[in-house]
């Protein structure tokens, strides 16, 4: 598995990399994988304050739905509009399309989150 170390993960298989004072969020490879060809990407309502671990949206395949969580505490601030017409963007490269974006609570949560050997191991872990 090869993962960005340029960015932080979640147990939940999101991922979080910083881009000025926001943060992105999108889904790992392992998540877009277990979930299959994606189909629909949204509920994600930008100006919504959240706690980390908080829903932010959902995303569906032709086989499931699973909700994206707030990585850390924050406000959305804005949603990938592209993904309204494509969701399949993600499938078709998780770690270069992000969902959503994050103003955070407290910027100092993200170091919290796992590096990238952290996450091949909770992975690998099952």
């Amino acid at each position: 598995m090869s993962l960005p170390s340029d960015r932080k993960y979640t147990s939940s298989h999101e991922w979080v990399k910083a881009e000025g004072d926001v943060f992105l969020v999108g889904i790992t490879d392992t998540a877009q994988d277990q979930l299959g060809d994606l189909v629909f990407v949204g509920d994600v309502h930008p100006g919504t304050t959240l706690a980390a671990d908080e829903t932010a949206g959902v995303v569906e395949s032709v086989k499931a739905a699973s909700d994206i969580y707030a990585p850390i505490a924050g406000e959305i601030v804005a949603f990938n509009e592209a993904l309204d017409a494509e969701p399949n963007l993600i499938n078709e490269a998780p770690f270069d399309t992000w969902i959503f974006k994050i103003k955070p609570t407290n910027a100092a949560d993200v170091s919290a989150l796992l590096d990238a050997a952290a996450y091949e191991a909770v992975v690998n872990a099952g």
